[in-house]
């Protein structure tokens, strides 16, 4: 497998493909609507929200936690985990400027 060449595209485009690459596992996704649903630090056990194994649970979380889109603070002996609004912010408007570029008035295409 060759070396992928960042560098040929923008900041921007390289910021959208990591935000997809961690969006892109269901066990994520799932996690992130647990945290939407709560609305609120949780440190419930994911493991049996989500059916999970714990490593592959912290595999998952820690994948989130790099990219910024949950962060977590150590109460005790566990963690607390929810989404950070602000880099959550961030990640919207970037799919939505993403989005926003499409204009079809017309309904015509190949």
């Amino acid at each position: 497998m060759g070396v992928t060449r960042t560098d040929l595209f923008t900041s921007e485009q390289n910021e959208l493909a990591r935000v997809a690459r961690v969006f892109g596992h269901p066990a994520r996704i799932a996690i992130i609507q647990h945290l939407l649903q709560a609305n609120a630090c949780i440190n419930s056990d994911l493991v049996h929200e989500l059916g999970l194994a714990q490593a592959t649970i912290s595999q998952h979380l820690r994948e989130l936690k790099d990219l910024g889109i949950i962060k977590g603070t150590i109460e005790g002996s566990s963690i607390s985990y929810c989404i950070d609004a602000d880099c959550w912010k961030r990640v919207e408007a970037t799919f939505q400027h993403l989005f926003s570029q499409f204009k079809n008035p017309n309904d015509q295409c190949c």
